[in-house]
């Protein structure tokens, strides 16, 4: 079921919050250099709006389908390749970052995992664009699943053969209740910022007793509203499982160019949370994803 709903007098009785008003420093898993990757095309993309810094870290391909070993060096300690390739490439990265209009670039290649490299990496980052397609289709949740889940940090996630310029005119909010989805709509105020329209779907189930045992949370509409954004609410009721297809559903009626969404649900070990809806879109989306643990 789908209600549609609107607060006019919301936007109007309320002054809009200081929210975060950029991304300061921008990563990028590269797959390839020469033609630039999709995930670092998308990362200058974002970085040139704001004048922000931007990191390519170059993922070599025996690496990508690697599972994280808990006893591996840090990546710090393997972020370093003096090689003369590697010279030419962040030389090569940076001049291509100028020419698209971000003037703060800096250039790695990893020694291990994906998800070690992003769990380092992304603590130093506000953002890290990644390609769906830079890991086999049967390894997404063993391998970008677990790297998303250690890492924490707000990921773009780009669908297979992403080559078009990223637009964020229009943008789909789902919200479920959860801190991860939460999390991922707070982290994503840059991006609603710049939308002209954007929709919040709103899965929670709520009771006659929301609430009675803990903290009553705010309202997301509120929420988004407080920071200047101007809302379309739907309501979202179906059954667990088909939340992720209908979720899609929703973002190709609205014609959207992103979805925001967040990552996995209540327990931290991966084979339990790595379904529902989001496995569903990690593996369907053919928009690029703002996902948050």
């Amino acid at each position: 079921m789908t209600i549609e709903v609107s607060h006019p007098s919301i936007a109007s009785a309320t002054a809009p919050l200081q929210a975060p008003a950029r991304f300061y420093d921008v990563l990028a898993l590269a797959t390839s250099v020469a033609p630039w990757s999709p995930a670092v095309v998308a990362a200058i993309e974002i970085a040139a709006l704001w004048n922000s810094n931007v990191t390519g870290c170059y993922v070599p391909g025996n690496l990508r389908d690697q599972r994280a070993l808990e006893d591996e060096p840090t990546v710090l300690s393997l972020l370093i390749d003096k090689d003369d390739d590697c010279l030419a490439d962040a030389s090569a990265f940076q001049a291509f970052a100028r020419s698209r209009g971000a003037t703060h670039a800096s250039w790695m290649v990893t020694r291990t995992a994906i998800a070690p490299t992003l769990r380092k990496l992304g603590a130093w980052h506000d953002l890290a664009v990644l390609e769906r397609d830079m890991v086999e289709q049967t390894r997404i949740f063993d391998i970008l699943g677990e790297a998303m889940l250690s890492s924490r940090v707000p990921c773009l996630v780009l669908p297979p053969n992403w080559n078009r310029p990223l637009s964020f005119e229009r943008i789909v909010v789902a919200w479920n209740g959860s801190i991860e989805s939460t999390r991922a709509m707070h982290h994503a105020l840059p991006l609603l910022l710049l939308a002209k329209s954007v929709t919040l779907i709103d899965g929670h189930i709520r009771t006659a007793h929301s609430g009675d045992m803990g903290v009553i949370e705010p309202d997301p509409m509120v929420y988004l509203m407080h920071h200047g954004i101007t809302v379309k609410m739907h309501y979202l009721d179906v059954a667990a499982e088909k939340a992720g297809e209908a979720l899609l559903q929703k973002a190709r009626e609205a014609h959207a160019d992103l979805l925001v969404m967040g990552g996995y649900g209540h327990s931290r070990i991966r084979q339990r949370v790595l379904g529902g809806a989001t496995r569903h879109v990690m593996a369907h989306a053919g928009i690029p994803v703002f996902m948050q643990h």
